[in-house]
């Protein structure tokens, strides 16, 4: 059975010997069979949240000239202010603005990978003096959250919890973006025509996303394995877990990585808000995945055959021997999903980029056409750009 609902975990229940076994097994099951969940207890302040969302919304609220003086295409690390429409997910526009911010680092040496570009310092809106000092502490604090909430999915999976630490650095980086969606008036798309996405069909790269929804819009979907799309309202005092693919490549396909999307808000419904934070993994860690214990892998097996397997609309980042690093992999995503910074600093790469996704467009056409030359009733669908459903792991 493909899951109906996400569920809820409470973080308080892991810190308790007598709760700890029943928290573990709930998340075990997160992991395997949805790739999605809710935590709340996280250890992070209320008023800080509050603030968070506070100094988030008034950015948006800046003038557009005050904005673009953060603008991402101002350096090369993938970091600042995006406009409408700067972002491409499933090879369409998302329609949102948002504000990329990361853990404080130094520029790229000249002996580091050119991926090592987006580690750097963040640009901060001038005018408004308190948004920097709370966002770097709910930067910090969220790093926490993030690696405790890792050495229990360690520990659901049968390993000791120090089995991921090996991924991640002293000064590990993390990321997060303060996303604006507007409604579907506000876009000027005429009923409620699906056309505008807020952000399109994806899956997280690393290894674990917390997202702060931060208005009551109920926009934020979940992609089961029967390919139903399951809605995940904001809940007051939590966070959506969102599992990466990094988590899934090291673990073998053990935890499942979830499609998911953001549907832009109805007309007259106002903006929707949202922060999500990205768990960091080593720029240099390689895919070499973590010995599993038999016993997890074998009910991971029974869970896909009881399914009938898995299906995705979405490419698999973490390939084995398409990249050598997780580092290299991140950089190229955020390649194809930001061509106006590429155009500015890595016009080369993102030329590469586009030759191998014509490419592949034409091999998947050609594809579709065999296979509907082969099945008299199958669909005709031509349109290259769309990607084509895909058996994964």
């Amino acid at each position: 059975m493909s899951f109906s609902s996400i569920p809820i975990l409470d973080l308080d229940l892991a810190r308790s010997a007598e709760t700890k076994p029943a928290f573990l097994s709930s998340l075990r099951h997160a992991l395997l069979e949805v790739g999605f969940l809710y935590i709340k207890n996280t250890g992070i302040p209320p008023a800080l949240t509050d603030a968070v969302i506070h100094e988030g919304k008034a950015f948006f609220d800046l003038p557009m000239d005050e904005k673009l003086k953060i603008e991402m295409k101002n350096a090369p690390s993938f970091l600042g202010y995006s406009r409408l429409g700067g972002e491409i997910t499933a090879f369409k526009t998302d329609w949102r603005e948002q504000i990329d911010l990361s853990t404080p680092h130094p520029l790229r040496t000249a002996s580091q990978p050119l991926f090592y570009n987006l580690k750097a310092p963040n640009q901060w809106p001038d005018s408004l003096p308190s948004f920097r000092t709370t966002f770097e502490d709910y930067l910090q604090r969220m790093g926490d959250v993030s690696m405790e909430f890792t050495r229990l999915v360690a520990e659901a999976l049968g390993l000791p919890p120090t089995a991921f630490d090996s991924f991640f650095e002293a000064d590990q980086q993390h990321k997060l973006k303060v996303v604006k969606y507007p409604d579907l008036a506000a876009l000027g798309v005429a009923g409620q025509s699906p056309a505008a996405q807020g952000v399109g069909p994806h899956k997280d790269s690393m290894l674990t996303s917390y997202v702060l929804q931060a208005s009551d819009h109920n926009c934020l979907q979940v992609q089961n394995t029967a390919g139903e799309w399951i809605a995940c309202k904001p809940v007051p005092g939590t966070l959506v877990v969102a599992i990466g693919q990094g988590l899934e490549a090291l673990t073998q396909g053990v935890c499942q990585s979830t499609t998911h999307r953001v549907l832009s808000p109805e007309r007259g419904s106002g903006p929707r808000f949202s922060i999500p934070f990205f768990q960091g993994v080593s720029f240099g860690a390689t895919f070499d995945a973590i010995e599993m214990p038999s016993s997890v892998l074998q009910l991971k097996r029974q869970l896909v055959e009881q399914r009938g397997g898995r299906r995705d609309d979405v490419e698999f980042t973490f390939v084995k021997g398409r990249y050598t690093h997780l580092g290299e992999a991140t950089f190229m995503n955020r390649i194809k999903s930001h061509p106006d910074v590429a155009e500015v600093w890595y016009p080369d790469l993102l030329r590469q980029i586009r030759a191998d996704q014509e490419k592949e467009s034409e091999k998947q056409k050609q594809k579709t056409k065999s296979e509907n030359a082969n099945d008299p009733i199958a669909p005709t669908n031509d349109d290259a750009s769309q990607p084509r459903p895909v058996k994964a792991h």
